[in-house]
């Protein structure tokens, strides 16, 4: 199973509640970060690092010597990676998408692909849990190659949790693309209202179930329960503002060292989302 847990902004808690999912997880549970952006589950879980890949987007290569100026390669490109300006064409491979059109349209074969380093995918294991993070490189702009490399890791037999970028542009769409279920983490302000929204309309285009967690729950209106009640959405979990959990998460710990009794609500949540998961969790992930 595939559970994604995303927002329409940065800030209100997602990645906390993935890795405290994952860590209640009652089977072997993997957790994708796919924040590539910013990855940041590793300060919770403090994982060992034994796997590192490099991530690489295929750009074109212009062999001048064959080039005849043509310009099909300008025309088929709809990001404008590739220019003809009367002589050999240019390149700008921060825009390439990596499609391959420009090398199949070129009529004397002037182009071929060559391999750019955009990232790298990097494995361990922390707290219990296996953790797959993607990582950009700094200036790169395209993170759905990353994203997508992040989620060939998924474990077809265990749960995978996908800690998706906030917003509710490409890279969330194509981190929460094939899911299972979909939690929208929101806070209760006209803010998250209204990036909420605009999460809602991104899951239901896409066909995913799914339900919202409102974060720090009293420290707001009611508005963000109201708009779900109105539109039939369900809330499954309402995290109260709590200092110790503020405090936990500046030392980068989680809820539940800060608030152990908190295990059996993430536990629940799970059944509740998961409900083919296995009811007797053991202690494979009882430590903190």
């Amino acid at each position: 199973m595939i559970l994604a847990v995303a927002s329409g902004k940065g800030g209100t808690g997602k990645t906390t509640v993935a890795v405290n999912l994952a860590l209640c997880s009652p089977k072997p549970v993997r957790l994708l970060d796919c924040d590539v952006e910013e990855p940041n589950c590793h300060i919770f879980l403090k994982p060992s690092i034994h796997a590192r890949e490099a991530v690489s987007l295929p750009v074109p290569f212009v062999d001048e010597a064959k080039c005849n100026a043509c310009g099909e390669c300008g025309r088929i490109c709809e990001f404008h990676a590739i220019v003809v300006l009367r002589t050999a064409p240019l390149v700008f491979p921060e825009l390439c998408h990596g499609c391959g059109g420009c090398a199949q349209v070129c009529p004397t074969g002037a182009i071929k692909e060559v391999a750019r380093e955009i990232g790298v995918v990097e494995a361990g294991v922390g707290k219990g849990v296996e953790i797959v993070q993607g990582r950009l490189n700094i200036g790169h702009p395209m993170s759905p190659p990353i994203i997508r490399a992040v989620k060939r890791h998924a474990s077809p037999e265990n749960l995978n949790i996908i800690d998706c970028p906030p917003g509710t542009s490409c890279p969330v769409v194509a981190a929460m693309r094939g899911s299972d279920n979909v939690l929208l983490v929101t806070e209760p302000t006209p803010f998250g209202l209204h990036d909420l929204k605009l999460a809602v309309e991104t899951v239901r285009q896409l066909g995913i179930p799914f339900g919202v967690i409102i974060n720090r729950a009293d420290s707001g209106d009611d508005r963000v329960a109201e708009y779900c009640h109105r539109e039939g959405i369900p809330v499954l979990l309402e995290i109260p503002e709590d200092r110790r959990i503020a405090e936990a998460y500046s030392r980068g710990e989680t809820i539940l060292e800060a608030i152990p009794e908190m295990r059996q609500v993430f536990i629940d949540l799970l059944a509740r989302v998961a409900p083919e998961l296995p009811r007797d969790r053991g202690e494979a992930h009882a430590e903190v």
